[in-house]
């Protein structure tokens, strides 16, 4: 006879999360849900999806999606995790304490907006991850055709964000570097902050799990000399509940981190902070009918590592800028001074001094004028 213990299962309570596996912001909300234990289904976003869930919901191209059960519909990444965290407080992502708060968002920052760098590198410049990446969209997709088109657009988008053969040895300079530094700290810490994940951890699976744990050049590079970051890449999408573990005590950074930080500060404070000014100096010059900042607004110079190049100009970086300087200006005079000295010699105050005169906000899926 059957159980009469087995309990009902409300399909309508779980939210459903809309993206791929090589999606690089797919991979940024994944283990939330997981690590927080949200019922969820993940939905592949198809072209029926697309077209009637997607586009219809946002006006958008752009995955992540999250339907509530209630209807509701979030699709900004930082917006999702933000949404989860207040819905679901714990396990907390957000430290509550100053200086680790701070250095969550600041990952948060460099693994969405610089990050892309080695992410598209590795995915479009080797002709196995381009073959590889080609054949995982169109089994995404359903339609080879359509899926080969958005491989060219994707890889169209190289020389834009500053992918060029000049800056190429710098790009890859800094992954490897970034891949030793993170084997000798997950050799200590099982996480970025400590002994459990934040947002920290969350933001920096988009480039690591969608594009250089799993297309076909960089699979292999992290296989062969990060075996640590690969095991966190795994722990990461498949969370233990019952790990326990805590951040470090007395709003301490690991010091572990500080050779990551010191390369934050020296390759992407100026690739961030240079797009800010670009976009600001637009902003002030900006026609007056346009109302709201489009995605992107022209080029613009920039540096890394003494090469200099050309990118595009987006008004979401200072968007993304703004989640690490608005914590950080909102604390007390103490708190800041405590701040300053956990960052201090990393180069990272860049960020902190910054004080853009524009602000971007977010009105229902469109930026706006702030």
């Amino acid at each position: 006879m059957p159980s009469t213990n087995v309990k009902h299962i409300d399909r309508d309570a779980f939210f459903r999360l809309y993206g791929s596996e090589v999606s690089y912001f797919t991979a940024k909300v994944r283990p939330a849900f997981r690590i927080k234990r949200v019922p969820h289904v993940e939905v592949l976003a198809t072209p029926r999806v697309y077209r009637e869930i997607i586009r219809a919901r946002t006006g958008l191209q752009f995955i992540p999606v999250v339907v509530t059960p209630e209807d509701d519909t979030w699709q900004d990444t930082s917006d999702i995790l933000d949404r989860l965290e207040e819905r679901f407080p714990e396990p907390a992502l957000v430290p509550p304490t100053p200086a680790q708060r701070v250095a969550a968002f600041l990952w948060e920052l460099y693994a969405d907006e610089f990050m892309i760098l080695p992410a598209m590198h590795y995915r479009w410049d080797f002709a196995d991850s381009i073959a590889k990446a080609r054949a995982d969209f169109a089994s995404t997709n359903g339609d080879p055709v359509a899926a080969g088109k958005f491989a060219d657009r994707m890889s169209g988008v190289l020389p834009g964000i500053g992918v060029v053969p000049d800056t190429v040895p710098a790009i890859e300079a800094h992954l490897a570097e970034l891949l030793a530094d993170l084997e000798r700290h997950f050799a200590q810490h099982p996480y970025l902050l400590g002994g459990r994940p934040s947002i920290a951890d969350c933001a920096l699976m988009g480039p690591f799990y969608a594009h250089l744990y799993l297309d076909a050049a960089p699979g292999h590079l992290l296989r062969e000399r990060a075996p640590l970051t690969c095991h966190w890449i795994e722990r990461m999408n498949h969370p233990d509940p019952d790990e326990g573990g805590a951040w470090l005590a007395d709003d301490a950074l690991p010091d572990t981190m500080r050779p990551i930080l010191a390369r934050i500060g020296a390759d992407a404070s100026a690739y961030v902070l240079d797009t800010v000014r670009a976009y600001e100096a637009w902003a002030d010059a900006r026609p007056a009918d346009v109302t709201e900042p489009p995605r992107a607004v022209g080029f613009h110079s920039s540096t890394l590592r003494g090469v200099a190049f050309q990118r595009y100009t987006s008004p979401y970086t200072l968007w993304m800028l703004q989640r690490v300087i608005d914590p950080y200006r909102a604390l007390p005079e103490q708190d800041r001074a405590r701040v300053d000295r956990a960052f201090a010699g990393t180069g990272c105050d860049a960020f902190f001094r910054c004080q853009p005169r524009h602000r971007v906000e977010k009105q229902g899926y469109k930026l706006t004028f702030g």
